[in-house]
């Protein structure tokens, strides 16, 4: 996975149907979460679902503010998935400069207000706004 992509890395053809099958097929966290995403309501940002950056497809991302939004399910929660989860945020920093908020699925549901704050919070500090 470390591999350099010299052409644009964005949403590489190859992943389309898996993107669009992520999309039609969310969880309903992402669902909730999008509903607060789209229509540019935190702070004017444009918010991408399941938008693809080398081989990785993120659940949430905003390009102008070069973050991402990860929603997780056990599967995060096990051994190997902190290990993949960590490896997949430092390419991504590395890389393409790219930040990652990690909340966990039930978390939209118990704190839906926190999350929006949390992500206003993040958004805020990137653009400079006190």
């Amino acid at each position: 996975m470390q591999q350099k992509y010299k052409e644009n890395p964005n949403n590489l053809k190859a992943l389309t149907s898996t993107r669009k099958e992520l999309r039609n097929r969310g969880t309903s966290a992402e669902a909730v979460l999008w509903l607060s995403l789209k229509g540019r309501q935190i702070e004017g940002m444009r918010w991408r679902r399941q938008f693809g950056v080398g081989p990785y497809i993120l659940d949430f991302y905003c390009p102008q503010l070069h973050l991402c939004i990860e929603l997780d399910g056990a599967e995060h929660y096990t051994v190997q998935g902190g290990v993949n989860d960590l490896q997949r945020e430092e390419w991504l920093l590395q890389e393409h400069g790219i930040r990652t908020i990690r909340i966990e699925n039930k978390t939209i549901f118990i704190n839906h207000e926190g999350v929006v704050e949390l992500i206003r919070d993040v958004t805020r500090e990137i653009l400079g706004i006190s």
